[in-house]
This record gives C-alpha cells, structure tokens and sequence, in this order.
C-alpha cells in the first residue's frame, strides 16, 4: 500500500507504544494498578508510557496538530483542521488479566472526519491501517468486508455495559432478540479488536453504546475502506462524539437496525 507520510508517522507511533505495552504485558504482577472511576474500569501506568510515546512521536512530526487522547485528553493544535485521536491501550481489562485481546488505536480527524486510521493488536500480530480512498490493511495485505447477506448466516460482535455504564436493559433486550436471530454473538471486550475483525470480515457486524471517541475513531475508516458502513447505534449518522456505533458488512445491515430500533422503541422492555 502506499502511505501518506501522515499515516506513516501514525505506524510509527503505534509499534512504538506496542513494543513498550508487550514488555509490560509480559511482567504484568510488576505493573502498579489503579481505580480510574471505579473496580471496572481500571487504568494502568503501561496506558500513561504507551500515550506519552505515541504523543511525542506525532507531536514531533507534526507539531501543529491537535491531540485527544483518553489519559491526557484533548490538546488544541495552531492547526485546528487536524486532531490526532489515540486510545494508547484498548482493552485495558483484558491486558491486565492476562487475556491477548488489547490493542493499539491511532487515527487522524480532519476537519472532523476520520482520514486515517491504524489499530495495533500487538499480542496477536495483527497490523491495520486504512487512509480514505486507499483501502484496508492488515500486515499488507488488503482486506475486506464479509459478504453474508442474511442475518441468520452472521456473526455479530457487541460491547457488554459493564458495572457503571447505561443502557443494561437496552443490552438485555437485544441479546435477546439477535441470540435467536444470528448465528452467533461474540464479545471480545476490546472495540479495537471487533471493528478490525468487522473490517477483515471475521464478524459481520459489531454495536456499542457508552464509547468514546477514541474508542472507535480507527475501526470506522478500517471498515469503510474494507467495504462495509459506520452509523450510530440508531442507524443515523456517525457521530464520533455520540457515544455509540454501529458497523457492519453493509448487507446486513437494514436487518440489523431493524432489530436495534425496535428495541430502542421498546425502551429496552
């Protein structure tokens, strides 16, 4: 593939900051853990080295550009059209209980819209990167969508509210409906790992509510450039800062949402 020196700096960036997590991974009953708002979500000094050494890379490369991370938060840039969106550690809970499912996320905003993005699942050795109009990799090789149409056929990923988050009936209501109506739903408990998966078209689709925008800023142009579609949970636009997404292959898409804004209608009863 060819890569904008933006996207270059961003794969730089993200193996930098996945070498530093997999020495802490590998000694993780040496890491000093603390309660970031609660037992459930738990933040670790390897989140606060792997976003400082991301942001000293994409800051050195491009110092007038802004920067929203989930430790440090957002920094406005002299150049306010483009915002460096990182989670330095998805999958935090997974990574500090030993599982392999975390990953790295780094994308590019400009004027608002996802132009780039690279998600790093270290453990795994899997590599992804997408820039508009250039398509969807992973370990150089171009990936793309499923191309299951029917939803009895599909295999769905979804995030799980966990203690502290909304929507618990909501959740509740859906996994009742789509357990019956798919061929499976998986939960992996790192939205990098599902939109990647949705992308490389191992999972048909994937929702979640309660995300940041950090969350799911890489997936969504990994799965538009895969071939598939990015919305809200309700089926409208995506907004980053909404707080919920919805992807998928596109050819479910329309069963999908069917099933999603009955629920919503429902009220999650």
């Amino acid at each position: 593939m060819n890569a904008s020196p933006d996207l270059v700096v961003m794969m730089q960036a993200a193996r930098a900051a996945g070498d530093g997590l997999k020495a802490h991974f590998a000694r993780l009953p040496e890491i000093t853990v603390r309660s970031k708002s609660g037992p459930a979500d738990l933040v670790s000094i390897a989140d606060e080295e792997a976003e400082r050494t991301i942001r000293q890379l994409l800051s050195a490369a491009r110092p007038d550009y802004g920067f929203l991370g989930e430790e440090s938060g957002a920094f406005e840039g002299s150049d306010d059209g483009h915002t460096w969106i990182v989670d330095p550690l998805d999958g935090t809970t997974n990574f500090l209980f030993g599982c392999p499912l975390w990953g790295v996320n780094v994308a590019l905003a400009r004027n608002g819209r996802i132009v780039a993005g690279v998600t790093h699942l270290p453990i795994l050795d899997e590599f992804y990167v997408a820039e508009l109009g250039g398509g969807a990799w992973c370990n150089g090789r171009r990936i793309h969508v499923s191309t299951r149409g029917r939803l009895i056929e599909a295999v769905l990923a979804c995030g799980i509210p966990f203690a502290g988050k909304p929507d618990h009936p909501l959740f509740a209501r859906e996994m009742a409906l789509l357990s019956e109506a798919t061929a499976g739903i998986r939960r992996t408990g790192a939205c990098s790992v599902d939109m990647a998966w949705v992308a490389a078209g191992r999972w048909d689709a994937y929702w979640e509510r309660a995300l940041m925008a950090w969350d799911m800023a890489p997936g969504v142009i990994l799965v538009q450039e895969a071939g598939g579609d990015a919305s809200a949970v309700d089926g409208g636009p995506l907004d980053l800062h909404g707080g919920t997404v919805c992807v998928s292959n596109g050819a479910i898409r329309e069963p999908l949402m069917d099933v999603l804004n009955r629920v919503l209608a429902e009220g999650g009863a």
